[in-house]
Parts: C-alpha cells; structure tokens; sequence
C-alpha cells in the first residue's frame, strides 16, 4: 500500500513539473506545442479521474460519509443519521455564482488532483476526457470560442485547465453590458473558420448572440474586414482599445459571412464553421429547454448538444458521461456534495433518503449540504431518476419549485405548464413560440383591478403579429383540460380567465440583461421591476 502510494505522488510530482515548464516555456514557444504538451499532461490527470468515478460509483455510502465528514467542523462527525437528527432541513440554499469565477491555474493543482476531490478540478478533467473519447478534435488549440456573461468577476468555461482551447480573449467576458459582451466574442468568434466547439453559458446567451448575428451581420462583416471594434454603449474605451490590438484586417473571412448570411439562417451555424463538431452548454435543461429546441431546429441544426454537468444552488453536483445523448443525463459524484432527497409528491413527515436509496423512475426534490456551515439546504430543484451508473445515481433535472404558479393553491408546475403552452401554440396557424414568462395577479396590485386572482403570460411569437380573443382563450381551455383543480377554480370563479399578452422582439433579451448573470431564465416573475420591464414591450 505505502509502495503504491509513493509511486502515485512519484507520479503526480513528475507531472506538476512538467506542467511547470510547459507553463514556463509558453511564451517562448509556438503556440501549438505548449497546448500538445499541456492537452497529453491533462489527458492523462484526466484518465485517473475518470478511474477514481468509477471506483467511487461502487462504494456510494462510503463515498458520502467522508465526504459529509469533510464538510463538518473537526471531531464532530457522528454519522449521518445523526447529522441528520441534530440539523433541521432549511428552506433554500444561497445559491452562490452560478457558474463559478475562474479558478487560479497553477502547476500545483495537476499534483491534488491525483488525490483531492475539489469538484471544479474533477469536473473540467472529466470533462477532457469525456471529448477525448468521443470528440478527440474538439480539443485543437484555439478551437473553442465561448460566448458568456459575466460581469465583474469571469465565469470559469468547462474546460478552464486548459485555456490554450479557447480563442475568445478574456476582456470580453466581464463587460459591463450582456449585448456587449455577446456581441464582441460572436466577432471573435466569426474570425476563426476552423472552430471545433461553440461553447456558451447557457442556451439563452447562444440564442442572443446568433440574434445579434440575424439582426447586425452586415455591421459584423464591415468589422472583420476593417479589423476593427467600433465603440457600442456597454464597451469601455479602455478596454475597446484592448480587444482592437488583437483585430486585424480579414476581407475573406468578411466576405464568406456576408455569402452565407444572404443565403438564410437556417443551419447557419455549421455552414459558418464547417469543421464544428459540437455545441456544448452550461445549462441546457428546464427553463433552458425552449432555446435548446429552437436552436436545433433553427441555426444550429445538424450538431450535437452537450451539457457536461449539473449544478444546483451554485453547487456542482453532476457529470454527463454521455455527450452524444440528445436529453443530458447526469451522474450524480459521490465525492462532491452530501445529498438527500425527499420524494415526490411530498408525504406528510418530511423525511429524506440518501443517494444509494433511490428508484428509477422516481421524482425526488433535492437537499442539498455542499459547504461547510450550509447543512440540509432545500435546493428547490426536483430530479427525476433515470437509470445508475453501479452505484451512483443518474438524473434529468425535471424543475423548479420556485417557478410553480399558484393563486389558490392549485399548483401548476414549471415544466407541465410549458407543455400546456406549446399545445396551444400549435394550435395557431404560423406560430411559433420564443419565448415567453408568467405572472401571479398578486404581483400587479391595483393595476389587476377587482377581478378574481389569476395568471398573466407574456409571450414572444414569430409568424404571428396579433392574438385574436379566440387565441387568447385557447391557452386557458388548455389549462382546463390538462389540470382539473384550475379548472374547478375557473368554473366556481375563484380564478379568473387567464389573460395573454405578445411583446415585442428583443423584449426577453432586455429583461436577461435586467436579470444579470443569474443562471436559467425563470418563467414566474415575483420582483415588480422585472414585470414593468416586461409590460413596456407588449404590442398586442
């Protein structure tokens, strides 16, 4: 055991120096050999991770009280059982960045990593090797472009531990501006025909930028040719000055995106890059899941979706091991959070169950105690259970409560609701839905008048520019035939008719830039600022 343990820090002390030099040498060198070096070193961090999963995904209990153990204060482990009897489940969690600010790569952090079991430094080898396998040309230098939000302090990418895959520089990702910052790494982006992965916060900032695309190409076009960033509300001089010094002119490159533009957008994403193998998403499930289908239908028909991993209450919890897998599943890692559960629907004593506890098939709502001091935090995400991986778990985000509408407790959850929508918008000839968000009467206070309390949704649509009252119904008839209880409110007048509005385009990117960096897109607003926002833009 001693033997096999000193030939492991042997090993993992060869590799930090390697890494060491590399990081050393970097500068000195063209630029494809420190990535080669770095990408082999990784690679094979990366191959030892993937061991420690599987090796952990067969001892889950055990996997869970160190884990617990760790995140208590010294001396005071007793189990989880006690754990769970001296602390009370809370309401919610912190929630924290939802991405993660970018963590500090140092030559050290290669050597923990063959024995620590920090979840940002799993997450992005596991994520290395996942394209390994399956995308092995995903990982050529400068063949990532990301396009990402996050203003003030940036967002750490997928695959941080290798920086040399990313070709969009780091001063656009904290502008001050969302549109801004979109818009200038879509401009980074476009000068790089041979991209591998388009890679994006979430589906939503996708979405935006290939907006910004729709709408300004011709705009975008003119810049790559004069290799230059013409000043915009949202972009400092200062740093507009920055990002200009690394343009320079390219009139074909131009001159490809205005050919391609004028033929249509539909698959444009891929003809812009033809060598792209895969789009890979911070978020792509839930509130998500509306972008996630217009995109592939849409500007990025053809190629791949790929979430590689769960995060919850600001927590990184899961992994997906199964890149090419339309709906993202995600395996739930023993070593990176405590978790709980309490089933669903909810029994009437509030008691949890543990990770090796659970059934296919089952729904389960998710409490969570991944920092210490922050014990049995009701995360408000519920997960439904879709197979295991040995021991651990496999899970589809199914959720939020916390986007439940309910104004007589009636309770009509986010993801049923969203099928109820998209029913009755096929049932309008030409319609297809954007985008859209709802509102509980309560939140509109006088503005709602003396009618019974009730929902208001605000929907953005293409193909149609007005609702006639027939259409407006339909939303409410859906409702009534997909959920008994409204519709025994609607019928005794406890709940008033539902009332639909359209907004105009760009509508929901503004309310995004009003929300700032602040995860998935809600679909039931509670803050007044928002619904004012929303309101200003309706057009029917």
């Amino acid at each position: 055991m001693l033997v096999a343990m000193g030939l492991v820090v042997a090993v993992a002390v060869a590799v930090t120096v390697v890494v060491a030099l590399v990081l050393a040498l970097s500068r000195a060198l063209p630029a494809a050999l420190p990535h080669a070096l770095s990408r082999s070193v990784l690679l094979r961090a990366a191959v030892r991770s993937r061991r420690r999963l599987e090796l952990g995904g067969s001892e889950v209990r055990r996997g869970q009280e160190l884990r617990l153990q760790r995140l208590l204060p010294p001396g005071t482990f007793r189990g989880s059982e006690a754990f769970r009897e001296q602390h009370p489940l809370r309401p919610g969690c912190d929630g924290g960045n939802p991405g993660g600010a970018v963590p500090s790569l140092r030559p050290w952090a290669l050597l923990r990593s063959f024995w620590s079991t920090d979840p940002p430094l799993q997450a992005s080898l596991l994520y290395l090797d996942t394209l390994r396998a399956t995308f092995p040309r995903a990982l050529a230098p400068r063949g990532t472009a990301l396009l990402s939000w996050s203003p003030g302090v940036p967002r750490a990418p997928v695959g941080w531990l290798l920086p040399t895959l990313y070709c969009t520089p780091a001063p656009a990702g904290p502008l001050p501006s969302r549109a801004a910052s979109l818009r200038v790494q879509l401009l980074f982006a476009l000068r790089e025909r041979g991209l591998r992965v388009l890679e994006a916060g979430t589906a939503t900032e996708l979405h935006d930028a290939l907006v910004v695309l729709r709408a300004g190409w011709p705009g975008l076009a003119q810049e790559l040719a004069l290799g230059r960033l013409s000043p915009q509300p949202g972009l400092p001089e200062g740093v507009r000055g920055r990002l200009q010094a690394l343009l320079t002119p390219d009139t074909a490159r131009a001159a490809q995106l205005r050919v391609e533009c004028a033929l249509g957008f539909q698959g444009i994403v891929r003809r812009l890059w033809p060598q792209l193998e895969l789009v890979v998403l911070g978020t792509a499930h839930g509130a998500e899941q509306l972008y996630c289908e217009s995109l592939r239908q849409g500007e990025c028909q053809g190629l791949p979706f790929y979430c590689p991993f769960y995060r919850a209450a600001g927590a990184l919890l899961g992994v997906n091991l199964w890149p090419e897998e339309p709906a993202p599943r995600f395996l739930l890692c023993p070593d990176w959070a405590f978790y709980e559960f309490l089933p669903c629907p909810a029994e009437e004593e509030l008691r949890t169950v543990l990770l090796g506890e659970l059934w296919e098939g089952r729904e389960y709502g998710l409490v969570l105690t991944a920092e210490p001091g922050e014990y049995r935090c009701r995360s408000g995400e519920v997960l439904r259970v879709t197979g295991f991986h040995r021991q651990c778990p496999v899970v589809e985000p199914v959720r939020r409560e916390r986007q439940t509408l309910s104004v007589r407790g009636e309770s009509i959850p986010e993801d049923r609701f969203y099928r109820t929508l998209c029913r009755a918008v096929d049932m309008w000839p030409g319609a297809r839905l954007v985008d859209y968000v709802c509102v509980e009467s309560a939140l509109l206070g006088a503005s709602s008048g003396a009618s019974a309390p009730h929902y208001e949704v605000f929907v953005e649509l293409r193909g149609l520019r007005d609702l006639s009252e027939g259409q407006r119904y339909k939303l409410d008839q859906c409702l009534q035939e997909d959920f008994p209880v409204y519709k025994s409110f609607r019928f005794k007048g406890s709940i008033g008719p539902l009332r639909l509005h359209m907004v105009g385009a760009g509508a929901f990117a503004r309310l995004r830039e009003a929300l700032g960096p602040s995860g998935p897109m809600p679909r039931v607003l509670r803050e007044e600022r928002l619904l004012q926002l929303v309101q200003s833009s309706v057009i029917s």
